[in-house]
């Protein structure tokens, strides 16, 4: 198949973009220098891509991991592609008034936002910390959970990212290093699936995001500079957590994701571990 042909199939596919910084640098070259035949981006936060992704209004995104364990029937992963940590991810952060083993009974807001780092809290709040709280959900693009009554709440994406987030919380703990130093595995944290597409379409569309990548990782420095202002975020605080994060698939990376699905079905959040079915 030749280039022209392989944009234009492409190009018939609707491709979610995480609105959070952690997504860009597999979109880079999309977003940075798009080109006629790329697929179609539709922007939105996780769990808006998340119910987009299942009700088929775009083909592929890159999705919260627990979405693709809880419609395994349903989704294809594409290879070598994930948003993921080996040890701090900075932006997935839990702030809680109490250490985390005395927050039984006691209230821990969810941003509504989520759903992969959610049910990761609640795995580490019972086989880590032992404890079990009361949850209740918050927008955290628009309300302070400690305000309203929340002992603990666990922020995502770039608003985890922001310098002094409520910084008279006393315990602070990074997910993804809570995560790492309990089972000594990288944490996937997003996967790039399928709900719709040709078997064609997705390995072209593969191809073309790895070489986005590629695209990425020779001029992070430039678009964190040029994309600072539009995250909200320092360029160098911007570009440091590009670089901190890990977007290959790797085996290791792979036997991190199905860990967490084994432990998300001992506390209840999943009926059974799905094995990994690829585009």
């Amino acid at each position: 198949m030749g280039e022209a042909t392989e944009r234009q199939t492409v190009g018939e596919l609707r491709l979610g973009d995480i609105i959070y910084s952690n997504c860009f640098p597999v979109h880079a070259r999309l977003i940075d220098r798009p080109r006629e035949g790329d697929p179609k981006l539709v922007p939105g936060p996780p769990s808006l891509l998340n119910r987009l992704l299942s009700e088929r209004e775009i083909d592929v995104a890159p999705s919260s991991s627990i979405e693709y364990a809880r419609n395994a029937d349903r989704y294809r992963i594409l290879p070598d592609l994930v948003i993921g940590s080996k040890g701090p991810v900075r932006s997935i952060l839990f702030l809680s008034r109490y250490n985390p083993s005395r927050l039984d009974g006691r209230v821990v807001a969810l941003p509504t936002a989520s759903a992969t780092s959610v049910v990761l809290l609640k795995i580490l709040l019972h086989l880590r910390w032992g404890t079990a709280p009361t949850f209740t959900w918050f927008d955290q693009s628009s309300e302070n959970p400690f305000v309203t009554g929340a002992d603990a709440a666990l922020f995502i994406g770039d608003v985890a990212l922001r310098p002094g987030l409520h910084e008279r919380i006393l315990y602070r703990y990074d997910l993804g290093e809570v995560w790492y130093t309990a089972t000594g595995l990288p944490f996937a944290f997003a996967v790039w699936q399928a709900s719709g597409g040709t078997p064609e379409q997705l390995a072209c569309l593969q191809e073309m995001l790895v070489a986005s990548r590629e695209y990425f990782e020779e001029n992070h420095a430039r678009l964190a500079r040029d994309y600072s202002e539009h995250f909200g975020l320092p360029r160098r605080l911007l570009d440091e957590y590009w670089r901190g994060l890990i977007y290959r698939l790797d085996e290791p990376m792979q036997e991190g994701l199905r860990s967490f699905y084994r432990l998300a079905v001992q506390i209840g959040e999943l009926e059974v571990a799905p094995d990994l079915a690829w585009a």
